[in-house]
């Protein structure tokens, strides 16, 4: 399902069990909102997360894109997950645990974009036939999990992971599906959460997964195109006559003019 509008930078996980993080995030500043049925919500109040998911988003978000995690696939959770989405107005499902196509075959019958999280690595080398598939819009890389089954002795060492994260940008780009950067944890570490935002944009991530506000606006900043990038694509425009040519010391051709208006377009959203 290839994406007709641009990605959200910014994408917080929002506890579906929670009340007053519902209500905040009306407030906050985040591209989508991902309201979660799944790691974020405790055993025991998964129905009650159901509930008040339904209620917050007939409430309405305004000026927000929003999405729900449901739980994974072959879980004794989903069935109930899935019945609670009927006639809601979402902008896509995540669906967690995605190792094949055939994972997505319960959520199909919503007729709701799905954004696939990979995270195992049966799941890497399944990618590319995952963003294929007519149901998924995108791919989330969810690096926690990922760590956990790579056994790495550091936690989330995204040096160890480098092949795997390149392979998810590989895969949503053959695919023709955004991709989105998996979450920090260290919610305090300012500093560490904008340099691993800046290193995903670089990596070719569309956007990044979030869990707490305070990253919201440091995310959108991130994946945002920065003074000096602005400039340099309207001087490239501006020169292009079609064509190859020399430009600032650089060739340049028709697919670096589409890249610098596509760039300059996005700042009119």
């Amino acid at each position: 399902m290839t994406p007709i509008e641009y990605a959200p930078r910014s994408l917080l996980y929002v506890p579906g069990s929670n009340a007053r993080a519902l209500a905040k995030a009306a407030g906050l500043a985040a591209d989508m909102l991902i309201i979660d049925l799944e790691d974020a919500v405790p055993a025991d109040r998964k129905a009650e997360a159901r509930t008040a998911m339904r209620a917050a988003v007939t409430a309405g978000f305004a000026g927000k894109r929003v999405a729900v995690r449901v739980n994974a696939t072959g879980t004794d959770e989903q069935a109930a997950d899935i019945a609670a989405l009927a006639d809601l107005a979402l902008d896509a499902v995540v669906l967690p645990k995605v190792e094949a196509p055939s994972d997505l075959d319960p959520l199909r019958q919503l007729g709701i974009s799905v954004f696939a999280m990979i995270e195992t690595p049966a799941a890497i080398y399944a990618a590319r036939e995952i963003a294929a598939d007519a149901a998924v819009s995108g791919l989330i890389a969810g690096l926690n999990d990922l760590a956990h089954e790579l056994k790495l002795p550091d936690g989330m060492d995204r040096g160890a992971m480098s092949h795997a994260i390149q392979a998810i940008v590989l895969a949503g780009r053959a695919g023709g599906v955004w991709c989105f950067d998996g979450v920090y944890n260290a919610i305090d570490d300012a500093a560490g959460f904008a340099a691993e935002a800046a290193e995903g944009r670089r990596l070719g991530f569309d956007g990044k997964t979030l869990i707490h506000p305070s990253q919201v606006d440091p995310c959108n900043a991130a994946f945002a195109p920065s003074p000096r990038e602005i400039a340099a694509a309207e001087a490239l425009v501006a020169a292009a006559t079609g064509g190859a040519q020399r430009h600032d010391g650089r060739m340049i051709e028709d697919m670096h003019v589409a890249a610098a208006r596509a760039l300059l377009e996005r700042l009119k959203r």
